[in-house]
């Protein structure tokens, strides 16, 4: 008989979701952990900023609950644009796509979870929005058939994946900055439960944010999920 995971690094409901978008980082400096990842980000970062010109288009990939998510909202901060976010699994269509392509603005980011699930009709419409800033949109059918050019505002498009081995080639060579997230030491997930018991008012010592740290398995999205646990158990003031 399987047995399922009660505390895990997956997300389980949108309400969940809602309380991890509370305690996450706003901007780069904030963010604790993965050193490596965060000092190539801010290379690029900043010299994008210099240059007045989108960032590259960004892969992200590693297990669930690793930060990739909080990731895309940072750069979309540090940028200055807005964030849209979908799914793979939600584009079934190249028309799913070209609404949300041709609505975006100059420095927008669009975020794409879970991008090696894109259908392959969407992932081949994307190709030309990713490198020339512009979609082909075919009119009429048959004899009639022809292919109208639309021009795209620069954007910058950030995937995210828990299987970077399922991404086709031609997507994966088509992003510029590609990073993996690795498990974060207990330190750095202390360090993490530390300034969200802060931002929950939930009182705590040493020792306590030590025994969650040690018990999350190196994934921020556990750790915040076992101090909420405890928070509710913890017998009211």
């Amino acid at each position: 008989m399987s047995r399922e995971r009660i505390v895990s690094g997956g997300v389980f409901s949108e309400e969940e979701e809602q309380s991890i978008g509370s305690l996450r980082p706003k901007l780069l400096a904030e963010y604790i952990g993965q050193s490596s990842v965060v000092n190539k980000l801010h290379i690029a970062l900043s010299a994008a900023k210099m240059r007045s010109e989108p960032l590259e288009h960004v892969l992200l990939h590693g297990p669930p609950g690793l930060g990739k998510t909080t990731l895309a909202h940072i750069i979309s901060n540090e940028m200055g644009g807005r964030l849209v976010s979908t799914s793979g699994p939600a584009l079934e269509r190249a028309g799913d796509l070209m609404g949300i392509l041709t609505n975006l603005q100059e420095s927008d980011l669009l975020f794409i979870d879970e991008i090696h699930r894109l259908p392959t009709v969407v992932e081949e419409f994307i190709y030309p929005a990713m490198e020339d800033f512009q979609v082909d949109f075919v009119v009429d059918k048959g004899a009639f058939a022809k292919t109208i050019k639309l021009p795209l505002k620069r954007f910058t498009l950030v995937g995210a994946t828990t299987r970077a081995g399922l991404l086709s080639a031609p997507l994966r060579e088509r992003f510029g900055i590609f990073h993996h997230l690795d498990f974060y030491s207990w330190k750095d997930i202390y360090q993490i439960l530390d300034r969200s018991a802060r931002l929950l008012d939930v009182p705590s010592d040493r020792e306590g944010l030590e025994e969650i740290a040690t018990r999350s398995r190196g994934t921020p999205r556990v750790a915040n999920r076992l101090l909420r646990r405890v928070r509710d158990s913890s017998p009211c003031p």
